[in-house]
């Protein structure tokens, strides 16, 4: 297969920005740091689609958290309680060809953490070259059941070729990636263990702004250490920066101590319930500034049932590109308030497409249940089954109609497969590549001047020539061997035609084109 065409993927696609100061927190210290970077892929265990499984059993008590008020002397029973189910996360990579290059992670890292050792000279993109990491990891992880699920983050652990899990009690375990998923940045882990202390899960939702946390975790390698806080806000969202569009983000923020190392470590409240994953941080320098950011627990739930269940994460997907209201913007829609998800556009022959949904609609119910914000109404039908019905109160004109809409299974998530890596050598050329047309909201998101035709690369596999090349995600190709492209499928069709070890490729990245020639490797 050559260079395949993903038009649900083409208008999520967003880069890292030169404002972002959200750091990631896999990497404890330089000597410690994997290279890591955020993939589209769900990777899971080798099950067929209609394949079944009882999902893993965990402990939950969704009972509402304390709230006397009254100060407590100390947490120390908590932290006893909690201590034991939160592991180190050691993970180790071997060098791949072509590790001499900078990647965007590295790029990212050395930004923001100020690891590795730069020097002059070409990188073959009029870059910089500089010394290859380190390719060992530290994170965190939390045990949820006896028999040895682990939780941690998908950066913690992509791309590793092997996995160890530390417990504080001195034990030390191999650990199989049971299924990630990095649009929640959440991965399974499984170790082959038993009577393990593992710890409860409270319900996310019920947490309220004010409530005491506590983060467990290994910040920088120097052992478990433990901080407190408050839940500082809800409902976070970073993806302007440091993921793309195509995720699903509904952070805890809290003001609890986080620095490099605790990902994937333990946000749990007052009564020692895990309400979150620790994930990431506001930071220039990639320490605390007391601001740090936690997957919810219902969602990393989510996540997990539905990877021990079904092998991957099974999503419900309508086929609305979704836009957030502002005052000016309800202003012209004549909304009372700013409050609901305005259609951006409607993908073609989607579910939404096929009920009549719209592009200028304004969503603002789903099953009577208003809706705030389009991040909440896309968290919502993502985690609604496939096949369900589901009935939207729209706002069109400034009349309301009610339209019934029934529910798909996200395209993106129908790929997945084995843990691990596929090592396997590219038989074509530009094998590895998926390209999507352009749109609006994909011409918006990457600034093209309305001149700029072509198909834009949605994902691209690290270990491919096209990335070896150079090409990356949001580059907008425009010419394969100097015949114009126009759409995905002119790019799928020149690609086919491609019989030589070489291939010539005109691309539009940060405001102008350039050439890219890629080679097959000997």
């Amino acid at each position: 297969m050559r260079v395949t065409m993903n038009p649900i993927m083409k208008h999520r696609i967003v880069r890292v920005s030169d404002w972002l100061r959200v750091s990631l927190l896999g990497g404890a210290i330089a000597a410690a740091l994997m290279s890591t970077a955020f993939s589209h892929l769900v990777q899971a265990k080798d099950r067929t689609k209609d394949e079944k499984a009882a999902p893993v059993r965990l402990s939950v008590s969704d009972a509402p958290v304390g709230r006397d008020a009254r100060a407590g002397t100390s947490f120390s029973p908590v932290v006893k309680k909690v201590s034991p189910s939160v592991v180190k996360v050691f993970t180790s990579t071997k060098p791949r060809p072509g590790s001499q290059r900078m990647s965007p992670q590295d790029e990212f890292l050395r930004r923001f953490f100020g690891f590795g050792d730069e020097s002059e000279g070409d990188n073959g993109r009029g870059g910089r070259s500089f010394k290859p990491p380190s390719q060992h990891g530290l994170g965190s992880g939390v045990i949820v059941t006896k028999d040895g699920y682990v939780l941690t983050n998908n950066h913690v652990i992509e791309n590793a070729d092997d996995i160890r899990v530390a417990l504080n009690d001195g034990r030390d375990f191999h650990a199989n990636v049971v299924g990630r998923d990095p649009k929640t940045d959440i991965a399974v882990l499984k170790v082959e263990a038993e009577n393990l202390p593992y710890v409860t899960l409270a319900d996310s939702d019920k947490l309220e702004i004010g409530d005491v946390v506590l983060a467990i975790g290994t910040p920088f390698g120097i052992g478990q250490t433990v901080t407190m806080g408050i839940v500082s806000a809800k409902g976070r969202t970073l993806a302007r920066g440091m993921v793309d569009r195509g995720t699903y983000e509904d952070f805890i923020q809290t003001d609890a101590a986080i620095n490099p190392g605790n990902s994937g470590g333990a946000l749990v409240d007052s009564d020692g319930r895990l309400v979150g994953i620790n994930t990431a941080i506001m930071s220039g320098t990639g320490g605390n500034l007391g601001i740090g950011f936690a997957v919810p627990v219902n969602l990393a739930r989510f996540v997990t049932e539905g990877i021990t269940r079904d092998g991957r994460v099974v999503r419900g997907y309508m086929g609305a590109a979704l836009q957030e209201l502002d005052d000016a913007l309800a202003r012209e829609f004549k909304l009372k308030r700013n409050h609901g998800a305005l259609v951006a556009d409607v993908v073609p022959k989607s579910p939404a497409e096929k009920a009549g949904l719209m592009s200028g609609d304004v969503i603002a119910a789903i099953n009577d249940k208003p809706v705030e914000d389009s991040r909440t109404l896309r968290l919502q039908v993502s985690q609604t089954a496939p096949g369900t019905k589901i009935v939207l109160k729209v706002i069109r004109e400034g009349e309301p109609r009610d339209l019934e809409i029934t529910l798909k299974e996200y395209p993106d998530d129908n790929v997945a497969g084995k843990s691990g890596r596929d090592d396997s050598a590219f038989d074509d050329l530009l094998d590895g590549v998926t390209v999507g047309d352009i749109d609006g909201g994909a011409r918006g998101q990457l600034r093209l001047p309305g001149s700029v035709r072509g198909a834009v690369v949605v994902k691209i596999d690290p270990d491919s020539p096209s990335y070896e090349a150079g090409l990356r995600e949001g580059d907008v190709i425009m010419e394969i061997n100097r015949k114009p492209v126009r759409t995905a499928d002119d790019a799928v069709r020149l690609s086919d035609n491609v019989r030589n070890d070489t291939a010539l490729l005109k691309v539009w990245r940060d405001g102008g084109s350039r050439y890219v020639v890629v080679e097959q490797k000997k």
